[in-house]
């Protein structure tokens, strides 16, 4: 067992300062791609959907959901790009963007899936828990 172990972390440990890319990439690239299907602005059939449902507003709304999306996937990349604290707290913001957004989608579109085995099985949890992730950690890459 400790061969394997030595192995496994002789091969790993070169790529592990790298690693948080593989998370940053995945949630930056999934959430800009959510946001920029919605264009042109304002998302008809988000818009649609949201007037059915009595919001206020609903061009508005549903733009800033699709602004905040791009917004959000781009600076979870680009604050992993920029060193200091201006990379950190673009980082920090954009997680929070990106927890925001999710929850409305779970509380608008998905309430039903509340504590159900549907919720775990689904992209937006990972989405949702990625965005905390960011949010939480920044760019701090050590453990506390």
């Amino acid at each position: 067992m400790k061969r394997l172990y030595f192995y496994l972390e002789k091969i790993s440990k070169p790529m592990a300062p790298t690693s948080i890319w593989l998370l940053r990439l995945g949630l930056g690239v999934a959430f800009f791609l959510h946001g920029f299907e919605k264009f042109p602005l304002p998302p008809e059939s988000m818009t649609n959907w949201f007037t059915k449902l009595g919001f206020a507003f609903p061009e508005l709304t549903t733009s800033a959901v699709a602004i905040g999306e791009v917004g959000g996937g781009l600076g979870i990349i680009l604050g992993g790009l920029v060193k200091g604290h201006v990379g950190n707290i673009i980082t920090k913001v954009s997680g929070g963007a990106v927890v925001v957004i999710m929850s409305g989608a779970f509380i608008i579109a998905h309430s039903d899936w509340f504590f159900t085995s549907r919720l775990f099985m689904s992209e937006q949890i990972f989405l949702f828990i990625l965005g905390s992730f960011f949010l939480i950690r920044g760019n701090n890459n050590k453990s506390a």
